[in-house]
């Protein structure tokens, strides 16, 4: 595929670097120094204005155009002249932050010339939003239209289910375990896998399962979070910490309080969240997170614009003896840094707009996609049409590809667990765990 990133920034570096493997990149960038940075990709580089109408006149032909620059105005309009240009057969995506924009994470702007408009910091407040509800999970994401969850927990020493044969667990009746990460393996597991302390699982669940899944595999964390309000401290109310105090702030279950260095970025919101208490200081002040209570919150979320300060404040809160530390780090590499010196959960912005990127080179039936780096996978979900190969067929007699699995299954309102016997109709929603050497068949199945 011939792919337009403009913008190299964290985000478009790392888009042109996962998308350069298998596609001809071509970057656009007017800083001369992060043009000079992504030369180091097997991309083509060309330094100037990605909204010039001239400059994307002069570029071959393309099919995929994404703008993810710093500037919400300029990404708009540079995928407003991509589809003028390509008579409207470019997929265009656009970054964007402004909540004038957009009010999910991911939307269709189609009557503007934008088939999809990303809002990272948006998709991170959501994430961080379902971390706050399931205490020991580390990674969460919804698909279906928020009908299942995808949940990722670390096996502690004490769990009951170490040992024990996954026949014998009986697990199908509330939710699939679609990958064991162990170590440095990726393992899809059938009856006989079993679990040791450390595993990573990724558990594919209904939303009114949740509880229950939660205390099949961190029932330490299930029990801790018995009914009273959680206190959760969120330290920086820019756009991230401003969309996830939105989306928790009306929750009666939760006491939220706001530290946020900027008096007049107080004044703005503090009628825009009647129910949190949002406090004007300096979170590196270790007195004032003393005062304020920092030792007894639950959750602390740490999402300033700084790497650095989420650091310090999540690893002083740490000491204070917090429950679960999550930071946001401008640098995706950074993650790792940050979850070995004692940040609990380390989350970026970039995820959201590289998954909408991957699914539009997927093709149309990829309804949604998250990549999963940690375990160099993927979750998707596949809607069934009436030319997917897999219609009216039993899943026994699909021959689905070993390095995937199917998790779950979506039909109108009701979640299935996946067994054998079930046949597959039109409109289903179909959750596959995969490892990238089952993309090509998967795509064939349900194209």
């Amino acid at each position: 595929m011939k792919v337009v990133v403009v913008g190299a920034g964290e985000v478009g570096y790392n888009i042109a670097k996962v998308m350069s493997d298998r596609n001809d990149v071509i970057v656009i960038e007017k800083d001369s120094n992060r043009a000079a940075l992504v030369n180091e990709l097997d991309v083509q580089v060309i330094t100037g204005n990605g909204a010039n109408v001239d400059l994307l006149k002069e570029l071959p032909a393309f099919e995929l155009f994404v703008a993810v620059s710093g500037n919400d105005e300029i990404n708009i309009l540079a995928c407003l002249a991509a589809k003028a240009i390509t008579g409207g057969k470019s997929k265009t995506v656009a970054r964007v932050s402004n909540p004038d924009y957009i009010k999910k994470p991911v939307s269709q702007k189609l009557e503007v010339g934008v088939d999809v408009m990303v809002c990272p910091e948006l998709s991170l407040a959501s994430e961080i939003a379902e971390l706050l509800y399931i205490r020991g999970a580390i990674d969460a994401e919804v698909f279906a239209e928020g009908k299942v969850e995808m949940i990722e927990f670390i096996i502690s020493e004490e769990n009951p289910l170490i040992g024990k044969p996954f026949k014998e667990l009986q697990l199908t009746e509330c939710c699939t375990v679609s990958a064991i990460l162990r170590q440095n393996d990726v393992i899809i597991p059938n009856g006989n896998s079993f679990l040791i302390p450390g595993d990573h699982v990724i558990v594919i669940a209904r939303v009114v399962d949740i509880d229950a899944v939660e205390e099949l595999f961190s029932p330490k964390a299930a029990d801790s979070k018995k009914r009273r309000r959680k206190k959760i401290l969120l330290i920086g109310c820019g756009n991230v910490g401003f969309y996830l105090a939105s989306l928790i702030d009306k929750d009666p279950g939760i006491d939220l309080k706001i530290i946020e260095q900027s008096q007049e970025r107080c004044l703005e919101v503090v009628d825009l969240l009647p129910n949190s208490l949002i406090l004007h200081g300096d979170a590196t002040d270790i007195a004032l997170l003393r005062e304020e209570g920092a030792g007894h919150s639950d959750v602390v979320v740490a999402v300033t614009g700084s790497d650095e300060k989420n650091l310090l404040c999540g690893l002083m809160t740490k000491h204070f003896g917090n429950g679960k530390i999550i930071s946001r780090t401008t640098h995706p590499d950074y993650i790792p840094v940050f979850e070995m010196v004692g940040i609990d959960i380390a989350l970026s912005t970039r995820n959201a707009t590289i998954n909408e990127v991957l699914r539009l080179t997927l093709g149309t039936s990829v309804e949604s996609l998250r990549a999963l780096p940690q375990a160099e996978s993927e979750i998707l979900e596949y809607l069934v049409t009436d030319k997917s190969k897999v219609l009216g067929r039993l899943l026994k007699d699909l021959h689905f590809p070993e390095d995937a699995i199917i998790s779950m299954i979506v039909r109108g309102g009701e979640q299935i667990i996946p067994s054998g016997n079930l046949e597959i109709l039109p409109d289903d929603r179909v959750i596959v765990f995969s490892k990238p050497e089952a993309y090509g068949r998967l795509n064939s199945l349900f194209k």
